[in-house]
């Protein structure tokens, strides 16, 4: 039974961006079938962790929960857990490292932190979300990477930082503003939607696609051309995340109605 169940996730997700994720997790899952306990994933982006709702859904006899750390957290690990399991799993092992720079002479974005974060040969699913302010970054992540954080992040691109240790208590939830737009588009084309929700133009949407700059429901976007639905959510780097919260009717030109949210 677990063999069958294995085979359909796997064939489900091949040749998509979840390939090598759902085969992680089918992994992690059957062998809490095995030994009736728990066991943790890495980070998994929202997409992943999506499959690991997928998976425990296939599997009699487990649940899975997620934490990343802060309530509003993007990036969260999973937990299997047996359902005999008779105790409580000890916790998601999960770390806060701040690093602080000085705001006045030097800034310092998102793409910095990772890319020096990933120089350090840190696994991406090491590491949960970078919560980046004008003078500092909290990085969420594994509590066994902890240490080597604090020994070896120096520097962000070419700026020196002080890092310590914090507690998880200190980051405060996230609190998201949110735009509604109402549109007429010509089609449900991705190009379309996101040049709506963006504010920019068709062309650029499209080129921002070949630059793999955007994702629909956080997998690459292959075409400017792919179709959005209802409750799709289009991301683009730099310029933030639109849902797609409703479809409605035709105009009497023949364009669709639709309202997006965008998350500044």
């Amino acid at each position: 039974m677990a063999s069958e169940q294995r085979e359909k996730l796997i064939r489900f997700y091949k040749g998509t961006e979840g390939e090598e994720t759902v085969i992680q997790l089918v992994d992690t899952a059957e062998a809490v079938l095995k030994n009736r306990k728990f066991r943790l994933s890495g980070f998994l982006d929202p997409f992943g962790q999506e499959i690991a709702e997928t998976v425990a859904a296939n599997y009699e006899n487990l649940r899975v929960d997620f934490d990343g750390g802060y309530p509003g957290a993007e990036r969260a690990r999973a937990m299997f857990v047996h359902e005999d399991f008779p105790g409580t799993p000890p916790g998601f092992d999960i770390a806060c490292i701040e690093a602080k720079w000085n705001g006045q002479f030097a800034r310092l974005s998102h793409r910095d932190v990772l890319g020096s974060l990933m120089s350090l040969g840190i696994e991406r699913d090491r590491l949960g979300d970078l919560l980046v302010t004008n003078d500092s970054v909290k990085i969420l992540c594994d509590e066994k990477m902890a240490a080597y954080f604090l020994q070896n992040l120096t520097r962000i691109g070419s700026v020196g930082v002080e890092v310590q240790e914090t507690g998880l208590d200190t980051i405060a939830p996230k609190e998201e503003r949110c735009k509604e737009i109402r549109a007429t588009v010509a089609s449900l084309r991705i190009d379309s939607i996101a040049a709506s929700g963006f504010g920019c133009s068709r062309s650029r949407a499209a080129s921002d696609i070949a630059a793999d700059k955007m994702k629909l429901n956080w997998q690459a976007v292959k075409s400017a051309s792919q179709s959005v639905k209802e409750g799709d959510i289009i991301s683009m780097r730099g310029r933030g995340r639109l849902e797609v919260a409703e479809v409605r009717g035709k105009t009497k030109k023949g364009r669709t109605v639709v309202v997006l949210k965008r998350y500044l």
